[in-house]
């Protein structure tokens, strides 16, 4: 069985910064892809970023050039490098894994909140 646990979320003001981790732990074989969604209330949960195992990266149009997604292998951990805070970004996020063990499978945070402040 594979468990993601999340931390770093968390208040701040507009403008401001947050990192979030994300730790994969289990029997992992390999981790493909790795990725940060959010959902704010009333609202669908949307991609933020993803990264491949290759380390190439896709952003949401709406946090490219505040946010950074990064992985360490080693760690089977995602971090999400949140700047230039909106209150518009105020959601609960979500990390998710697509993991290899003795199949392939999605595997999901269990969530962390995120709230900007204006």
């Amino acid at each position: 069985q594979v468990q993601l646990v999340e931390s770093g979320g968390g208040l701040v003001q507009a403008g401001g910064s947050l990192r979030l981790s994300c730790a994969a732990s289990g029997s992992i074989f390999s981790i493909n892809l790795m990725g940060w969604y959010r959902q704010a209330p009333g609202k669908q949960r949307e991609l933020v970023a993803s990264i491949t195992s290759g380390g190439s990266t896709n952003y949401a149009d709406s946090v490219k050039g505040r946010f950074t997604i990064s992985r360490d292998n080693a760690k089977n951990t995602v971090y999400l490098q949140m700047n230039s805070l909106k209150p518009e970004d105020t959601a609960v996020y979500y990390c998710n894994m697509v993991v290899k063990t003795t199949y392939l499978g999605n595997y999901w945070g269990q969530g962390a909140q995120v709230t900007v402040s204006s």
